[in-house]
Order: C-alpha cells, then sequence, then structure tokens
C-alpha cells in the first residue's frame, strides 16, 4: 500500500507505520527466501537416490509449499496493492499468509512422525510385499489429507481460529507468529532418548571412538573401528553403540544446536521449524529407531539401505551377519560411516 506524504501528525503516523509493515514484510520475504534455498539445497545434496517413504514425499511437499508461499509474497510485496478474483491484496496478506502457515505447519508434526514411524517399522524389515506403486499413491493420500487436514484446523478448529483473530487484531505494525509445541515436545524427547543412550552405552561408544582409523576406500575417506566387542554382551545393545555412532556421526552439529535452542528457551516459529533438513534429521532418528527395534527381521540387502540418504546404516549390521553362519575371518569389527 502506498504511503501518503508525511505533512502532519497524523501523516506522520501512517507513514510511520507503512514503512514497519514494508520493513516486515521484507524481512518475511528473506527469511523465506533463505529457507527455500535450504529446503531445495537439502533435496539436492543427497548422497544417494532415496528408496520410496512417505518422509521422503512429504520432505518435496515442504519444500513445493514453501516455494509457493514464497512466489506468493513476493508477488504481493512487489504489486503492493492489487485485487485478484474480487481479492484486494496488500502488504497485510503477507503477514496474514505467513501466519497460516505457521498455524498449519505447527499442528501436523505429530502426525507426520507417527506416519513415518509405522511406514519404517513395517517396511524396514524387507518383509512387506506391497507394490512400488500403490506406496506410492498411498504415501501420496497421505501427505494430501495431512496438509489439508492441518490447514482446515488451523481455520476451524476454535481454539486455532481464535489465536489466528487475535493475531490479526494486533497493530499492522507488528506480525506476531506462533511456535510450534509439537516440535518443542519432540525436540525434547529426542534429546532425552539420545542422552539416555549415549548414557548407557557411553563406554562402548567411548572405545569405539578410540580406535577409530582413517583410511581411504575406492577413493573415499572412511573411518574403520577396530573394535573387538565382548561376545557375552546382548547383540541389541551393541547394535545401539553402533547406531549412535553412525547417527551423531553425521547429526552432530544439529543435534549440538538443538540443545542449545532448548536450554536457550528460543521460541522459533513453526513455518522456520518445519524444514527439509529437520524432516532429514527426524528421518535419520526414526530409522535408527526402527533399526533398533526390528533388529533381528532386518535382511542384509542393498536395496533396503537407501532409505536414508545421509547415514550408511549397514555398516551397523554387516559385522552380525556372521553371527548367525559362521565366524568372521578376521576378530575386528568394521564400521563404515559415508
Amino acid at each position: 500500500m502506498a504511503a501518503r506524504p508525511c505533512e502532519n501528525g497524523s501523516g506522520q503516523y501512517h507513514c510511520t507505520h507503512t514503512s514497519q509493515r514494508l520493513e516486515i514484510s521484507y524481512m518475511l520475504v528473506l527469511i523465506m527466501l533463505g529457507k527455500v534455498f535450504l529446503d531445495f539445497f537439502m533435496l539436492q545434496m543427497r548422497a544417494r537416490p532415496a528408496k520410496v517413504s512417505f518422509m521422503g514425499y512429504f520432505c518435496v511437499s515442504v519444500a513445493l509449499l514453501d516455494f509457493t508461499l514464497l512466489l506468493s509474497m513476493c508477488f504481493i510485496f512487489c504489486f503492493e496493492d492489487f485485487a485478484l478474483w474480487g481479492v484486494r491484496f496488500t502488504e497485510y496478506h503477507i503477514c496474514l499468509f505467513t501466519q497460516i502457515a505457521s498455524l498449519t505447519y505447527g499442528i501436523v508434526p505429530f502426525p507426520v512422525y507417527l506416519v513415518a514411524a509405522l511406514d519404517y517399522y513395517t517396511t524396514v524389515s524387507q518383509t512387506s510385499q506391497f507394490p512400488t506403486r500403490g506406496r506410492k499413491l498411498l504415501y501420496a493420500f497421505a501427505v494430501v489429507v495431512i496438509w489439508i487436514s492441518g490447514f482446515f484446523c488451523t481455520l476451524q478448529v476454535p481454539a486455532v481460529s481464535e489465536e489466528l483473530q487475535m493475531q490479526n487484531s494486533v497493530s499492522p505494525s507488528q506480525c506476531p507468529l506462533s511456535g510450534s509445541q509439537q516440535s518443542s515436545s519432540v525436540s525434547w524427547a529426542m534429546v532425552l532418548l539420545l542422552g539416555t543412550a549415549l548414557l548407557a552405552r557411553w563406554k562402548e561408544v567411548t572405545t569405539m571412538l578410540l580406535s577409530a582409523r582413517l583410511l581411504s576406500f575406492s577413493s573415499q575417506p572412511v573411518l574403520m573401528f577396530p573394535y573387538v566387542p565382548n561376545n557375552n554382551a546382548c547383540f541389541k545393545w551393541q547394535l545401539l553403540s553402533r547406531l549412535l555412532l553412525c547417527f551423531l556421526g553425521t547429526w552432530a552439529p544439529l543435534v549440538v544446536l538443538q540443545v542449545v535452542v532448548l536450554l536457550l528457551g528460543v521460541q522459533i516459529p513453526a513455518y522456520v521449524a518445519m524444514n527439509v533438513p529437520w524432516l532429514c534429521f527426524i528421518n535419520s532418528f526414526l530409522l535408527a529407531a526402527a533399526y533398533w527395534c526390528r533388529c533381528h527381521d532386518v535382511e542384509l540387502t542393498e536395496e533396503g539401505w537407501c532409505t536414508d540418504p545421509f547415514v550408511s546404516w549397514k555398516f551397523c549390521f554387516m559385522p552380525f551377519n556372521n553371527e548367525s553362519t559362521k565366524p568372521a575371518d578376521k576378530p575386528g569389527t568394521v564400521i563404515v560411516i559415508c
């Protein structure tokens, strides 16, 4: 909306609020631009092609929705005040769209993580014979249902709609954005679970780290752990140490950042918290949990290890495949983290 000349007191007030709205709109567009770049960069930098999964489809949907929201914000920001299909759009709608996105992104994490966990728990053992085409359609349908349900809950659920109305009644020079209580709860749960598992297996993890050796294999750097585990130890406990090592070896920076954010009590807007890098992090965590829960059913097939494009989980299981057949040629255990 174009500002009038600041000739008198009321004009000065109008000019100030218009300038503040432009600054807020400009900041929201820049934040969204950075998020979209990060989303597509993360999708492109995957180490290997990923196997079809619900989380993979949802990551693509988040990137596309973010890109659509960015285009809408840029269009409104450039034309400032225009009418489309009988609706007048101004800079106010940049804030409104961002608020709706924050509220929608804030109520979908639990359903998404639950569906992804069930998907991995049922498919990680390679016993599912569901056709690939049917699985893709099922994943796409689940993604669409979750987004539509989240959007209508944002507009229809009384508590959420009241929050949206309350935010819209604030001064036009402000744009309050809600955080996601679900994302905070998931963050706390993940940190507590990782901390508990690390404390329980601290001695073995430390021993494995101290025995690590950096080698070159097929012109690529690899880590070798010539650590001989205790044969009397429980299979699942040994596997937990290796899963922790692979997970933290890939996602340690994000885990540290997550701990810092939680300890400082930083409130991250939901539309920023729901992003592709975070979903890839959750994807690895859920896969590790599924592998640990169904470790006795996991089959060592190359196709089964493509679900996670960032962590090579197969090296956690390869040393164990000799226990059910014949002893290994060498006593050492090797885990490689790519």
